[in-house]
């Protein structure tokens, strides 16, 4: 899929005004706060997502410096190509709710949005990927298998809640002793849904590896090798178990941890304490790598991630790519300028002489919130 034009209306700090990508690569520079990563932004909402910087819809309409207060109403228009045709989609902001026109047709929320507009973001949160600990891992899995599998979402949330019954059943049997009865009625629950979770979590990272192989092996100019591997917390779980296996796995690991559990009053063992390993040359990236290979890094995952998706649903996801040159040398910003081939790529960079390598594509100047097109000689 891709872009054909965006339009925004008192959307943050940007002017009323239009948008024209190419198909390829679109640099997006300028100083500091002068409106690139709102551009970023209002592309990642028709997702159907929230803002990848955590931001609520309320504060998405432009601001009134008079009174310090965001305006109540902002509008973002997108003329896409997807599934074999042009399409158009429209989401509006108001007093904090949002609501999207989908080819013509009104919907009475923005989520109805998901699965039409197809996009992976890199933002300089996402080196915590490599930085913090493993909730932010299991967040990237999660997420990336939200997209490809809408019913992962589902499962994971069944998964979530058993776990917290379950944890809140420990609490009681502390003041309850003659609980502990009814507590493997909720092992078993919480053995087969976390079986499917761990399956679904294995196959992905079998399938993304290669590709975060490949795409790192171009950052890097073959210069240093990755692997990724899945860890999960449940000792006796390898990849490739049936699921009964599976299952047989985590309820073996749940009695092991009982006298654990009981003790701390939550579970010490299943997906919820999962991660995966990434090794540079063979040592922890997190520990060893420097502040470009782990941004690196992290680019390799979100490019694999939009490979996986494409495979998956026949679509190329957009690709938005946000303050990512910074502490890359120069062939690896070679890179991604100019050798991400068939996907279209937003890219936002402070630095004119950065954007100097690009050489095919659009460049966009942003300077106070108005976006200036600029011919490539």
């Amino acid at each position: 899929m891709h872009v054909i034009r965006l339009a925004t209306q008192n959307f943050r700090n940007l002017e009323d005004g239009e948008l024209f990508p190419c198909k390829g690569v679109n640099v997006i520079y300028g100083g500091n706060a002068q409106g690139k990563t709102n551009l970023l932004e209002s592309l990642w909402l028709f997702t159907g997502g929230h803002s990848f910087r955590g931001a609520k819809d309320a504060e998405l309409p432009k601001l009134d410096v008079q009174k310090g207060t965001n305006t109540s109403r902002a509008s973002l228009a997108l003329d896409f190509h997807s599934e074999e045709r042009d399409q158009s989609a429209v989401l509006n902001f108001e007093n904090g709710r949002r609501n999207s026109v989908i080819n013509g047709v009104k919907k009475k929320t923005g989520s109805a949005l998901i699965g039409k507009v197809c996009a992976v973001i890199f933002s300089p949160e996402h080196l915590l990927l490599i930085k913090e600990g493993p909730a932010r891992r299991r967040g990237f899995l999660d997420g990336a298998l939200c997209q490809m599998k809408p019913g992962y979402a589902g499962l994971l949330s069944v998964y979530n809640r058993s776990l917290l019954q379950r944890n809140a059943l420990l609490k009681d049997i502390s003041r309850y002793p003659e609980l502990e009865d009814t507590l493997s009625v909720w092992d078993l629950r919480l053995a087969k849904l976390g079986a499917e979770v761990m399956r679904e979590r294995g196959r992905y990272l079998e399938r993304l590896a290669p590709k975060v192989h490949g795409v790192y092996a171009g950052i890097s100019k073959n210069h240093e090798e990755i692997q990724i591997s899945y860890s999960p917390s449940v000792k006796n779980y390898v990849e490739n178990l049936s699921l009964p296996d599976a299952e047989q796995a985590f309820l073996e690991e749940l009695a092991r941890t009982r006298n654990t559990d009981l003790r701390s009053g939550f579970t010490n063992s299943g997906p919820h304490r999962d991660d995966f390993e990434i090794m540079l040359d063979g040592f922890s990236a997190r520990v060893y790598g420097s502040q470009g290979q782990q941004r690196s890094t992290v680019l390799a995952l979100k490019l694999a991630e939009a490979e996986l998706l494409s495979d998956f649903t026949g679509e190329t996801p957009i690709v938005l790519l946000d303050d990512v040159m910074s502490e890359l040398d120069q062939s690896r910003q070679d890179y991604l300028m100019n050798h991400l081939y068939g996907r279209q790529v937003f890219l936002t960079c402070c630095s004119p002489e950065t954007v100097e390598l690009l050489k095919t594509g659009m460049r966009f100047r942003v300077e106070a919130g108005k976006v200036f097109p600029e011919n490539m000689e």
